[in-house]
């Protein structure tokens, strides 16, 4: 997994952010409210909220989700202390949205891995504090205002839309419509990095009986048995998983509900494989486990002109 996550987008260009325009249109300030954008590391627009349940933090390229820590509870969403920030460059860490495929590209081996919604910049189109303890924000992504070249991966006409809700849960809804003249397939997934205390002590319920694909041994099928505990290398995609899921690290307990997500990914790359991956930090892997709500292998999502298909996941932390 670790390897497809190297592609050069040198030759791509995107529009710049007036952070100045965006705090004008789009901050709140209140007393039980927070929200303000910032040029973050690497010259990247980042927007900061904060409310009575929970502060966040959201990258604008590719409306990536970097913090979210309800009131008094430690962050719940991992971001490698060897990340780098860059234009057109995907962050080891966060909810990095993979779309419109997942994993590598079917037939063209040279295509970004898990798409380009997370390498380009989302437009803000809403920002608005629901009460003292709920924000919500929107984003929006027209492929056809995209460069050429990804235009040309691409070709089909598409609106993407994601809001993100900022309570003592996280919510993500993140819509797809088809604009074009034409039926397609699309691969997606929220690829979540939690925290964890140590992983090797972390258990994932939710998962049993399930039929999954083994990426570590050749992709074979297998299924679950028990609970899945994090001992080696982890990579793996639970097919027609519909039930909640819930991550146990001893501290705390990560209960995760979909709707729209047919698959769920589970991955740790373990000591081996994270050494050779340059930007996980220094034994990073033990404090991280990804929870992905996907489509993606047998689930993927055909959409006819006209159509919508919404993938919504919330996350609540219980003791």
């Amino acid at each position: 997994m670790y390897s497809r996550y190297y592609w050069s987008w040198s030759k791509y260009t995107v529009k710049s952010m007036n952070i100045t325009e965006l705090n004008d249109r789009y901050s709140i300030q209140s007393n039980d409210t927070t929200l303000s954008f910032r040029s973050g590391e690497g010259g990247i627009p980042v927007m900061e909220i904060g409310n009575q349940q929970a502060s966040a933090a959201i990258s604008l390229q590719g409306a990536h989700v970097l913090s979210w820590s309800p009131a008094g509870q430690q962050d719940l969403i991992w971001v490698s202390d060897d990340a780098s920030f860059a234009i057109g460059k995907s962050v080891r860490g966060g909810i990095p949205i993979c779309w419109p495929w997942f994993g590598a590209h079917d037939h063209q081996a040279n295509y970004p891995a898990h798409g380009f919604a997370r390498t380009v910049m989302w437009q803000v189109t809403g920002t608005e504090a629901l009460s003292a303890e709920i924000t919500q924000i929107t984003f929006k992504l027209e492929t056809e205002q995209l460069d050429q070249p990804i235009q040309a991966m691409w070709p089909w006409p598409t609106t993407l839309e994601y809001r993100i809700t900022i309570s003592d849960t996280l919510t993500l809804e993140l819509i797809s419509t088809n604009h074009s003249d034409e039926t397609f397939t699309i691969g997606q997934a929220l690829h979540t990095y939690f925290r964890v205390d140590d992983v090797s002590k972390t258990l994932v319920t939710g998962l049993e009986g399930k039929d999954y694909l083994d990426k570590t041994d050749d992709f074979k099928r297998k299924t679950q048995s028990g609970a899945i505990h994090i001992a080696s290398e982890v990579d793996r995609v639970y097919l027609n998983t519909d039930n909640d899921v819930v991550i146990d690290d001893q501290q705390r307990k990560v209960h995760i509900s979909k709707q729209g997500s047919h698959s769920t990914v589970v991955w740790n790359p373990w000591q081996f494989v994270a050494n050779k991956m340059g930007d996980l930090g220094q034994d990073g892997y033990l404090n991280m486990l990804c929870v992905e709500s996907a489509n993606a292998a047998d689930d993927t999502v055909v959409l006819a002109l006209g159509k919508s298909h919404q993938l919504s996941v919330k996350y609540e932390i219980k003791k």
